[in-house]
């Protein structure tokens, strides 16, 4: 398990294995090590969301071939199941789903293994479904656009629960990065910035760029 960074007050993008080149992950991932936070693996059980995705024994892997922290988005129905094998494959944040069954005590638990903390908000979901996790997460996950696949549309009418978002951490009492999930490219990236997130989970648009690295440094300089 990698350390997982604290907030710094500097913009990161978390790029998406969803979107990465399987076939030869260590070439994809390995010109991201010093310009990404770190990996974002997006789990999905066929039943929280209408797709699949990867289990634990991918997770090294991408961790080896990116030299970077690894958060396993948990999108499945009963995390409880998951979080000890992800925390054994080695993931240094593990994120729930606030609509999760049992996500609190998942909360608990992952903090007890000793991983960092995350809670993530579908679309639907209002801000308010936080106040039970904030001070208590490392990380607020808010989704624009519906989970479940990758190259959907950024939904514009998600910024001002991000905003709300940011406004709840700082009431917290604990630093926490507020990360945004979903249609994210060099347009929509400014305006999550400016309401607040600090993390950007970029998937498509990222590894289909002609030059990935080029594209996170040009972020880097602009937000």
């Amino acid at each position: 398990m990698r350390p997982f960074p604290s907030p710094s007050g500097r913009v990161v993008v978390a790029p998406s294995v969803l979107s990465a080149d399987f076939a030869d992950l260590k070439r994809c991932l390995a010109p991201l090590r010093r310009l990404a936070g770190w990996m974002h693996f997006d789990v999905m059980d066929g039943h929280f969301v209408p797709n699949l995705s990867f289990g634990p024994g991918l997770l090294p892997a991408v961790a080896e071939a990116s030299g970077l922290p690894v958060d396993a988005h948990l999108m499945v129905e009963r995390p409880a199941m998951f979080v000890e094998p992800f925390a054994k494959a080695g993931a240094s944040l593990i994120t729930v789903h606030a609509e999760a069954e049992g996500a609190a005590a998942c909360v608990s638990k992952i903090r007890k293994l000793g991983l960092k903390a995350g809670v993530s908000l579908k679309p639907k979901t209002p801000a308010s479904k936080l106040a039970p996790f904030i001070g208590k997460v490392d990380l607020v996950l808010i989704m624009t656009v519906e989970p479940g696949f990758g190259g959907q549309s950024f939904m514009a009418d998600m910024l001002p629960k991000v905003y709300e978002a940011r406004y709840r951490i700082s009431r917290g009492g604990r630093p926490a990065w507020l990360q945004v999930d979903g249609g994210i490219n060099e347009a929509t990236a400014a305006p999550c910035a400016a309401a607040g997130a600090d993390s950007l989970v970029m998937g498509s648009a990222l590894f289909r760029a002609p030059d990935p690295a080029a594209l996170l440094r040009r972020l880097a300089r602009s937000l």
